[in-house]
C-alpha cells in the first residue's frame, strides 16, 4: 500500500484496501483500473493511483513518473476494451465536476462522444 493509502477515506481508498469490491480490468504496483459502477458510455472505466493523490492540482514534480504511467494505462485499458478511440478525462476540484477527491483517469468510449462534453 502506497504511503498516506491508510488514511484514504474516499471510496476509492476503501476500494485499495479491499473493503469495497470493485470490477478490476488492470492493476498494478502504482495504480488499478476497474470498471465505473455509474458508466456513461458502453465502456467507463476508472484508473486510480494507489497514492493517496487529491488531484492534478495537487501534483507536483515528484509525480511526473506516476501521472504517465496513468496515462499510459489508460491507453492499455482502452486497447484492452477493445477501443479504437476514446476519451481520457481527469476532472480537478468540485467546480470541474470532481466527485472523488482522490485523482483518477475516466477511460470512455464504445459510443460517440459529442464536444463540448456537459
Amino acid at each position: 500500500m502506497a504511503s498516506g493509502a491508510a488514511a484514504n477515506n474516499t471510496i476509492f481508498g476503501r476500494i485499495l484496501r479491499g473493503e469495497i469490491p470493485c470490477d478490476a480490468v488492470y492493476a498494478d504496483d502504482l495504480c488499478l483500473a476497474f470498471r465505473d459502477v455509474n458508466p456513461q458510455a458502453p465502456v467507463h472505466v476508472l484508473v486510480i493511483p494507489r497514492e493517496a493523490l487529491v488531484n492534478l492540482g495537487d501534483a507536483g514534480g515528484q509525480h511526473r513518473e506516476l501521472l504517465g504511467h496513468l496515462l499510459l494505462v489508460a491507453a492499455k485499458v482502452a486497447r484492452q476494451e477493445g477501443l479504437e478511440g476514446w476519451r481520457t478525462v481527469i476532472n480537478s476540484g468540485a467546480e470541474a465536476g470532481q466527485t472523488v477527491f482522490h485523482l483518477h483517469v475516466h477511460v470512455i468510449g464504445g459510443r460517440p462522444l459529442a464536444w463540448p462534453p456537459g
